[in-house]
């Protein structure tokens, strides 16, 4: 997710600034395997540690004052907290699991077989594994969900069904279209799908392909259990990656902050030059892990014979953005008795109870955060009116809240959240080896058949290191097996 954008409720302030202790090496270094990666995002730091673990000379450049991208928290001065967006991972997501155990901090993920929907008045529906092989593990339970009727259940099945044998290769159709196909019913709709892909992809239907929603079902509902399991940063995201960035510190990568590039070039010997601000770097190849907008003008301003986007195969017009708005809660005691649920019929998503998932003592109180993906309508709306509008949909579920104190609140804009996984944009995708030999890109954006998550950052930082390296896939970690019937059924 990306830094709070202007209307946000506080800058990021430069308290969390990470500082590489390595000796950093001269600008002017000219060692065969020296690398410069742009970007101390996921994507970067993941493609940096790859690298530096080969055995290359790695120099990590990032504009902002601290690591991990859009992936980060910081210190709210006003409300003298560490807040940020909430970002999950799942069984299915192997890179990124790689990533973590390769640093050490697999514990510090919490990990969740149930999945709990709510419904106003605090009716509750739980998706969890039972004791049939996938892909009816979680049958019996989804069978028992009031949430639905026997004719939702039976349109849901039918559609997941589809999902059986794997996900569209092709990426043209819009989620919408497939939901009127396929015959979904209207609370079909509101109680399972859009919830799930809402969530999932931060996106509406129509903007949504059914190639990265049916990934969604079929990785977490259909391949297999672990492939499903939920699992949370049990601790603010800047605290949960600084292990991945000192990872890359005892391997050697030169880390330089507030050192963004402003420019790119080839030298006539074949190398690449870096400029970031007043200093010039040199090295034998680059890896932009850089947002595709910055992507664009860096690339545009290589004066080559063909521009950027031509010589891409690429439109960067053709990427969208979507937004997330994030309300956090701090109330005397605990409200919700839950780590998590799905909140049904309303403008939130999800509620995640940070206090109870990071084990805080009672006394300490609570801290909940409320999601609302896609939320266009929120960034038109101002603090006071998102905040009582949250609040009124939250009380709907947990009736608790409506006598405890709520210390005190904030909300989180963050404009340009994710890319939209939009019909029809894989062939607008690029690879991460570009058409200049010794330039590489990396970034959720790229192609790595993920949409916009860490999964999908982490795989394109190791796509581009592994072809660098003369083999994309060196550096990738293995998916998870199907089991129980899906070895048989899936094709993917």
């Amino acid at each position: 997710m990306n830094r709070p954008n202007p209307g946000a409720v506080a800058p990021c302030p430069d308290s969390g600034t990470w500082v590489s202790d390595v000796p950093q090496r001269s600008p002017e270094a000219t060692n065969a395997r020296d690398i410069i990666v742009a970007g101390a995002g996921v994507a970067g730091l993941s493609a940096a540690v790859a690298l530096a673990d080969a055995g290359a000379s790695v120099t990590l450049l990032e504009r902002r004052p601290y690591i991990g991208g859009r992936a980060y928290s910081y210190d709210h001065p006003a409300l003298e907290e560490t807040i940020d967006s909430q970002h999950v991972v799942v069984g299915c997501c192997t890179n990124v699991l790689d990533l973590c155990n390769q640093a050490g901090m697999a514990d510090t993920i919490r990990w969740y077989d149930e999945l709990t929907f709510l419904e106003p008045g605090g009716r509750r529906s739980l998706l969890r594994p039972g004791s049939l092989p996938a892909p009816a593990h979680q049958a019996i339970s989804f069978l028992r969900a009031p949430m639905l009727t026997l004719r939702d259940k039976a349109a849901i099945a039918a559609g997941l069904a589809r999902f059986l044998r794997g996900y569209p290769a092709d990426d043209t159709e819009s989620f919408a279209s497939w939901l009127k196909r396929t015959g979904q019913t209207d609370r079909a709709i509101r109680h399972f799908w859009e919830p799930v892909v809402v969530g999932a992809l931060n996106d509406t239907f129509e903007r949504c392909s059914v190639k990265y929603a049916g990934k969604v079902f079929y990785e977490s509902f259909l391949r297999s259990a672990p492939a499903g399991r939920l699992g949370i940063p049990a601790a603010p995201l800047s605290e949960f990656f600084s292990p991945i960035a000192e990872l890359a510190q005892r391997k050697g990568v030169a880390v330089k902050l507030k050192s963004g590039i402003d420019r790119i070039k080839q030298t006539p010997d074949k190398r690449w030059q870096v400029e970031a601000g007043s200093e010039v770097y040199t090295a034998s190849s680059v890896i932009l892990a850089t947002d595709f907008r910055q992507t664009k003008n860096l690339l545009a301003g290589l004066n080559s014979s063909t521009n950027g986007e031509a010589a891409l195969n690429t439109d960067f017009d053709k990427f969208t953005v979507a937004p997330i708005t994030t309300i956090h809660l701090w109330y005397d005691r605990d409200v919700v008795g839950i780590d998590h649920a799905v909140l049904l019929d309303t403008r939130i998503q999800w509620m995640f109870a940070k206090s109870r998932i990071r084990r805080w003592p009672a006394e300490r109180g609570s801290y909940l955060e409320l999601v609302i993906s896609a939320s266009w309508l929120e960034l038109e709306m101002g603090r006071e009116e998102i905040l009582s509008s949250a609040i009124r949909e939250f009380e709907l579920f947990f009736r608790a809240a409506r006598t405890a104190k709520l210390v005190k609140s904030g909300v989180l804009k963050e404009a340009r959240a994710t890319f939209s996984v939009t019909p029809g944009l894989d062939s607008f995708r690029p690879k991460q080896a570009t058409q200049w030999p010794g330039l590489y890109l990396a970034g959720d954006w790229t192609a790595t058949e993920w949409p916009s998550t860490m999964e999908g950052a982490v795989r394109s930082g190791r796509l581009a290191a592994g072809a660098l390296m003369g083999d994309s896939s060196r550096f990738m970690a293995p998916e998870l097996p199907a089991q129980g019937l899906m070895r048989w059924l899936s094709r993917q």
